[in-house]
Parts: structure tokens; sequence; C-alpha cells
């Protein structure tokens, strides 16, 4: 059973966001996966550095929306960006130097920021984008 289930309650009504969304929680559900199954440490750290990739990817492409389009609670929304890939990019540097294993704390961190930030956070821009034309 994966950790995060996919649903119409993520979606933010932007194709190309809730796209790059789906794509974080599947590689969240592979990092939850690999660690249940005790995978080696490779299968970890690869998936890991790609969910810190990709989740930059994904804060340029809202940033560049916020930017374009003159979004409100830009600050706020990427001070929170911010807090994620300072966390996670912590939690890699534990990893490496085998300070921290990943943990169920880790996935219980990356499972809630990433659902309550898409449900919360990013829900408030949805109406936004979409009265801007994005959709």
């Amino acid at each position: 059973m994966p950790l995060i289930k996919w649903d119409n309650s993520f979606s933010v009504n932007v194709a190309e966001i809730d796209g790059q969304h789906q794509k974080l929680v599947s590689l969240i559900n592979s990092l939850d996966d690999a660690m249940r199954q005790g995978r080696g440490k490779e299968v970890l750290d690869k998936t890991i550095a790609e969910l810190i990739n990709y989740a930059a990817t994904h804060f340029q492409t809202e940033e560049k929306y916020f930017e374009q389009f003159g979004y409100p609670e830009k600050d706020e929304h990427k001070r929170e960006h911010g807090y994620f890939v300072q966390k996670v990019s912590a939690f890699k540097k534990e990893m490496d130097e085998r300070r921290l294993g990943l943990t169920i704390e880790v996935m219980n961190f990356l499972s809630h920021w990433l659902t309550n930030h898409i449900k919360g956070t990013d829900k408030k821009y949805s109406q936004f984008f979409n009265e801007k034309g994005l959709k």
C-alpha cells in the first residue's frame, strides 16, 4: 500500500503542476517501498537524490508562475520551499555521513510535508492561476 495515495483532493487544477505533484508522490512512495523492503543504500541514495532534484525543478516551475502572474503570497510560499529543500538536504547529508538511516520519522516528514503543502499552501494558488488562464 502506498504511503501517499493520489486522489483528486491533491489537484490544484493546473495540469503541469498536478503532473509534477504526482511524480513527487511517486518518488516518496518509491523511497518508502525501498526503505521498508530493506533495499540497499545505493537504491535509497539514488531515489532521495532524484527526489531532491525533482523537487527543485517543481519549485522552480511554481515560482516561475508566481513571478509571471504576480502571485501575492509568493514570498511565504517560497519560504516553505526553502524549508523543504533545507530539511531534505540535511537528511541526505546525515545519511551520507552514516549518522542517519532512512527512518519512519523521515518518511513521515516527507509525506506529511508534501500532503500538507499541496492540500494547503498550493491549493491557495489554484483559483488565482486558473483566473490567469493557467490550467
